[in-house]
């Protein structure tokens, strides 16, 4: 199992690397990969079954990935990416009355949550991508997410050998730790800050310290992840499975492993923009 989990963990590391590197399409066209996957493995576990509300929530995702496709300009870009939202809620509430009393009001809400959430907040990942440098903002999000998770895990392991470590959430997560989340978030703001001085002559996109601005990211970026794989596993224990899928050997799911990430990458691309203001 160990081994298995390893291996998809390099091969999904090698896919990022390459979709970040290259960005463009191919970027996009991985992201919308995941928003679909992810989607359906949402849908599945809140118990979304009628084909025409799954498929309207995907032509929801579709559009909005057209809107964000490189050859689209930003000014469109803002101006239709909003759009879709309010396009997606009201036509979900159309069908909601002109067929009532087809379906519930939760039915409704499920497909409108499952196609943000995650199929839209991902998309994020690939809007950070083709900002200004943008491909190293992009590791900012895989540090404070990814990052802070695995110095989590480590510290929380190394203060559990030395003494009784307080729990997070123990209804949720017992076994995540108050320590250990302090220590992801410190380890990953180390990282952002080194990350932040040895590419400092390359981003140039802020006017306060480079290492401080990418510190303050992965520290943010970490515990807004936390709450992004909390929220994933609440939802778990609610519907009662233990595994969104099995698409990634050893890891689950898209949901199960880029949990973090869907709510870690749009919080960050709002505060790239906030720090370029001061």
């Amino acid at each position: 199992m160990f081994l298995k989990r390893l291996i998809s963990g390099i091969v999904l590391l090698g896919i990022a690397f390459a979709g970040i590197y290259f960005g463009g399409w191919f970027l996009w066209a991985i992201v919308l990969l995941l928003a679909l996957t992810g989607t359906y493995e949402m849908y599945k576990a809140l118990g979304v079954k009628d084909i025409a509300m799954s498929v309207f929530g995907y032509i929801t995702i579709g559009s909005f990935f057209l809107i964000i496709m490189p050859v689209v300009s930003d000014e469109k870009r803002l101006m239709l990416g909003a759009g879709v939202f309010v396009l997606d809620f009201l036509i979900s509430m159309a069908g909601y009355v002109f067929t009532f009393p087809k379906y519930t009001y939760k039915q409704v809400f499920d497909v409108i949550i499952g196609a943000i959430y995650p199929g839209i907040l991902i998309s994020f990942l690939y809007l950070i991508r083709i900002s200004d440098c943008g491909m190293l903002m992009c590791w900012m999000v895989f540090i404070a997410a990814w990052g802070s998770d695995t110095f989590a895990y480590l510290t929380g392991m190394t203060f559990k050998k030395l003494y009784k470590v307080h729990q997070m959430t123990p209804k949720l997560s017992p076994k995540k730790s108050i320590e250990g989340g302090i220590g992801g978030l410190f380890f990953a703001g180390l990282i952002g800050f080194l990350f932040g001085l040895g590419f400092q002559k390359d981003i140039t996109i802020f006017d306060i310290s480079t290492p401080a601005a990418c510190a303050l990211i992965a520290v943010f970026g970490g515990m807004i992840s936390m709450v992004g794989d909390l929220a994933a596993s609440a939802i778990k224990r609610n519907v009662g499975i233990k595994d969104y899928g099995n698409v990634i050997p050893g890891h689950g799911g898209v949901m199960d492993r880029f949990d973090s990430i869907i709510f870690a990458a749009p919080c960050i691309y709002y505060l790239i923009i906030i720090l370029q203001m001061f």
